[in-house]
């Protein structure tokens, strides 16, 4: 971690007695913090322990009930994110779609922050506004398609974006909430440097994340929410006894044993994505969880999205429990028993104002219905039982999802495909925004119920696949190009075979792709 400049003597943002409820739920109660100019804190917490909701009221998207937030010692009310902007407070938040315009180019995107301004001139010269998109683009080091509609980029891509411009505003406080949830390593990289050279020029950085690899690496202190309360401050050194805080417990070291892999019940054969990628097999078998990672662009998702039946491979064929099989709609691959989660939630997995309980019940309805009617106890019984085995933090399974934390969120599109007999279940980057206990026991769920179906988990995170896996295979380019059995792999050799001479040359290209993957 890079030496922070000395702290200065008064605070960039003074927080104070900060309360918010939300009915009877109190998600902020009295929380004072300060946050100085040239350091990066640290913001732990649980699920649900209040953290989104702190952001959101120091980045002007909601409002307190009680406190207030001082800027330079001035006490200040953010009515809007513009307005805290004009303070230097920018923030980047976890549901990435919300910084996202869907309908405009890469380019205008990067751009919409100068475009919104009343004197914008930019949309009447192309020229000059692919320019500066991309020497905001450079300033990450990015390689976007400025032209194409920003739905063809995948939730990574669209992450670096949000990243980009941001990082373009010149803010004073930057706030960061699990920005590196869709990046390897490789892009996390990147982004570190970027943060330690904001933190040289004075720039204040509040850092929310659940990779403790993350924190070890940028944060110079740590400051904890357990249940809507400050619950301590600690030094970067002491992220054990901050993570204790966070959970109110110590986080057993997480120890790996291995399953018996059983017969093979998903199998790619000469398998191609795209017309000059190379050809590859892979087979899943039973009772094992096998992790595709690889870099950003490198096309993992791509093959969810071929089983799953959003996209067509160029070749290859697949068979299923034996069987040829080929999935032309999602709704064959569910009949099929194949599911899939896909890595974006806010767009594929959650529908408008949905309760908690559809959004769980939603692919398996004909299951609690009879003579056309939906029968309320078993569909309830059902959604209860999913709510306890996977710590889902509600007040009930009739809130809307939008009440929930992203964690709770992600849950409950876990629980989802959970409720059916699958023979495939696909998850792509299960662990964004969930906390280290919740990626614990939602980790030890896939792994106990694991018998009987094979389990193909998709995450860029290296520390999360070595939690995860039985075996993990490594995407490069479209293409399977190399497999490591879990047993005696360390992070190490993980890292240093993702990392081959082809990342060093592209440091951050983003691959366009197609509208269905998007």
């Amino acid at each position: 971690m890079s030496v922070p400049l000395a702290v200065a003597q008064e605070p960039l943002i003074r927080v104070r007695e900060l309360s918010k409820l939300f009915g009877p739920h109190r998600a902020l109660d009295r929380v004072s913090l300060d946050i100085y100019p040239a350091e990066v804190v640290a913001l732990l917490g649980a699920n649900g322990a209040g953290k989104s909701t702190l952001v959101k009221i120091l980045a002007g998207s909601q409002s307190a009930d009680a406190g207030e937030i001082r800027v330079d010692g001035q006490a200040r009310q953010f009515t809007s994110p513009l307005s805290a902007r004009r303070f230097g407070i920018v923030a980047v938040h976890q549901q990435i779609n919300e910084g996202i315009a869907p309908g405009l180019s890469v380019a205008e995107n990067l751009l919409l922050d100068e475009l919104c301004r009343p004197d914008a001139d930019f949309w009447l010269n192309r020229k000059r506004l692919l320019e500066r998109a991309a020497s905001i683009a450079a300033g990450l080091g990015l390689t976007l398609p400025l032209e194409q509609p920003i739905e063809h980029l995948g939730q990574a891509e669209r992450q670096l974006v949000v990243l980009a411009r941001a990082f373009a505003l010149q803010p004073r406080l930057l706030i960061l909430d699990e920005p590196t949830a869709a990046l390897s390593d490789a892009e996390a990289q990147r982004l570190f440097g970027l943060i330690d050279t904001l933190r040289s020029r004075g720039v204040a950085i509040l850092y929310i994340s659940h990779r403790l690899s993350d924190l070890q690496r940028v944060a110079d202190r740590a400051v904890v929410l357990r249940d809507g309360r400050l619950a301590g401050e600690f030094t970067s050194r002491q992220l054990p006894e901050a993570v204790h805080a966070m959970l109110g417990q110590a986080l057993d070291a997480h120890v790996y044993t291995p399953r018996v892999a059983g017969r093979a019940v998903l199998e790619l054969q000469a398998m191609q994505l795209l017309p000059r990628s190379t050809a590859f097999d892979l087979s899943l078998h039973e009772n094992e969880v096998v992790v595709l990672t690889g870099l950003l662009g490198a096309g993992k998702s791509a093959i969810a999205e071929v089983l799953f039946g959003l996209r067509t491979a160029a070749c290859g064929t697949v068979k299923l429990n034996g069987a040829e099989w080929h999935a032309r709609s999602p709704r064959e691959a569910i009949r099929s028993g194949v599911f899939y989660a896909a890595e974006d939630r806010a767009s594929q997995s959650l529908v408008g104002d949905f309760s908690l309980r559809r959004t769980l019940t939603l692919p398996f309805l004909e299951r609690f219905t009879r003579a056309g009617f939906i029968r309320n106890r078993a569909e309830a019984a059902a959604v209860q039982a999913q709510v306890a085995a996977l710590g889902i933090k509600t007040t009930g399974i009739d809130v809307p999802m939008a009440a929930l934390s992203g964690g709770n969120q992600q849950k409950v599109v876990l629980g989802r495909w959970l409720l059916g007999e699958g023979r495939v279940l696909i998850l792509d980057e299960p662990f964004q925004g969930v906390d280290v206990r919740a990626r614990r026991e939602i980790g030890q769920l896939l792994r106990d119920s694991a018998k009987g179906r094979a389990t193909l988990v998709i995450c860029a995170d290296v520390d999360e696949a070595l939690e995860m896996a039985d075996r993990v295979l490594l995407v490069r380019d479209h293409a399977v190009v190399a497999e490591f059995p879990r047993a005696g792999l360390n992070r190490e050799e993980l890292v240093a075979a993702l990392a081959g001479s082809d990342v060093i040359e592209h440091p951050l290209q983003a691959t366009p792709r197609s509208r269905a993957s998007a």
